[in-house]
């Protein structure tokens, strides 16, 4: 009996304490209009009236940035190979081989992250110096293979559908921007001084978290209600009627805690298949098509065209700037699979480009043009990827409901990561064996990327969550 006392005394002080923070998070608001009901176990506003809820705020601003530092800081652990090749391995006296560890063990590292962060995110929200190095890299890849899908996950679930596309593919932008950050800067300073700069995007973001609330739909799934209704105010303004959307979110949940016990082997239920495959396969199939070969060793790709590494680096990142900025402008109007096509079909097209300009090379057919031709390749691909690959991350976000969302970001980056590391560490033994051929292999992921998108990725943009999972019911059936 003293035991059930003790803990019905601990669940009274847990849900004391979580009230309290409700009202601190409230009191931040400092507008009078906004109240706690404890008879409703709700938040609301006072008599002075409601508004509607509003596509941006400063606080969804600041959460969006701070999972913009997560991608940011991805984007510099990507890029930081890119123009140190030549340097570390002089310095430090690496062989090819030993260089392509440290180059792929970011995939190695994001792999064993990826394997565990969509149940990490469930849970909590969302020789020496060559060793030394590569323990480095290793645990950058961990946090990222973690970090990088929590942050789509995170923006997509604290966005309105109107923007949720847009702010997605933004932060996500955040990811070229930080390569192209490490690729630009790297060109000019030391190694060590590039790997120290690449440290304050995290910094930064470790101040950002406290002040920042947690996705409302997390807060639902693990039952805090009164938190949730907070959040979205915190959100989406203190004046703003978030009745409908806390509502919706509540039942959501609710309608899946009637049929699911959120198991692993749950993902692999009729109706998620479908997803599963297809999101995956875009993954998997993007991953073979080449990128990581191409944002971790650019700079080696222009040298052995032909083409000055500083000139082409420094192009790259422009690229990719001009080109994120244009897919996040179009992504809500025109949609995601218009996107990822586009994006598919360029990859294709400009790993093609490249082959055929190492065979003009390999032949001596066209000295004077085969560089060209390289740089012009190369640039497409990048910008292509630019336009598209943050896609498969959002479709991550939009086609899988709560209860099996960490399920399904666990296998499809897990696979995702695997490939991407077979990739990054084989490609530097591939392009010695055959230049022309492993471009022209690329090229033909792509364009199976291609068909995979156009037969099987549905569109969700300006859709709710339950728009979405009807049609791929029906498509199931």
């Amino acid at each position: 009996m003293p035991q059930m006392v003790i803990i019905f005394e601990e669940e009274q002080s847990m849900e004391q304490q979580r009230n309290e923070a409700t009202e601190r998070l409230l009191s931040r608001q400092g507008h009078p209009n906004l109240v706690y009901n404890e008879e409703n176990g709700g938040v609301g506003v006072g008599d002075e009236g409601l508004v509607t809820v509003s596509n941006f705020t400063s606080i969804l601003g600041l959460s969006t940035l701070t999972a913009a530092c997560i991608t940011f800081g991805f984007g510099c652990a990507i890029g930081y190979s890119s123009p140190t090749q030549s340097s570390i391995m002089e310095d430090l006296g690496l062989s090819v081989a030993e260089f392509s560890l440290f180059g792929s063990i970011l995939s190695i590292g994001s792999l064993i992250g990826a394997a565990i962060s969509g149940k990490i995110t469930d849970l909590f929200g969302r020789k020496m110096a060559p060793s030394l190095l590569n323990l480095g890299r290793l645990s950058l890849g961990f946090t990222n293979g973690i970090s990088n899908y929590l942050a789509s996950i995170y923006v997509a679930e604290i966005t309105t559908k109107n923007v949720r596309g847009r702010f997605t593919i933004i932060v996500q932008l955040l990811t070229g921007w930080g390569a192209s950050f490490m690729i630009v800067v790297g060109s000019f300073v030391h190694w060590r001084t590039l790997a120290l700069l690449a440290t304050i995007p995290g910094l930064l973001q470790l101040l950002l978290l406290f002040f920042i609330p947690e996705s409302p739909q997390w807060l639902a799934k693990v039952g805090r209600e009164k938190e949730l209704e907070a959040a979205l105010l915190y959100l989406r303004g203190d004046k703003a009627d978030i009745s409908h959307e806390a509502t919706e979110i509540k039942d959501y949940v609710e309608s899946l805690k009637s049929f699911s016990s959120e198991g692993i082997l749950d993902i692999f239920q009729k109706q998620y298949v479908r997803p599963l495959l297809t999101v995956a396969g875009v993954l998997v199939l993007m991953n073979l098509g080449g990128i990581n070969a191409l944002a971790y060793y650019s700079g080696a790709i222009f040298v052995s065209a032909g083409v000055s590494s500083m000139v082409g680096l420094i192009t790259v990142a422009a690229t990719q700037t001009v080109i994120g900025i244009l897919g996040a402008t179009l992504i809500d109007k025109l949609g995601r699979r218009p996107l990822l096509l586009v994006s598919s079909a360029g990859l294709c097209f400009s790993s093609f480009l490249t082959g055929v300009s190492f065979f003009l090379k390999d032949f001596n057919w066209w000295d004077e043009g085969s560089p060209i031709v390289a740089f012009i390749g190369v640039l497409m691909y990048m910008g292509s990827y630019a336009l598209g690959g943050v896609l498969p991350l959002l479709l991550l976000s939009e086609l899988f409901p709560i209860n099996v969302k960490g399920s399904a970001g666990s296998i499809c980056n897990l696979m995702g990561n695997f490939t991407g590391w077979l990739v990054a560490y084989y490609f530097n033994f591939l392009i010695e064996w055959s230049s022309t051929g492993i471009f022209f292999i690329f090229s033909a992921f792509s364009f199976a990327n291609f068909i995979l998108t156009a037969t099987m990725v549905p569109e969700t943009k300006g859709r709710t969550v339950e728009e979405i999972r009807a049609s791929i019911t029906h498509s199931s059936d």
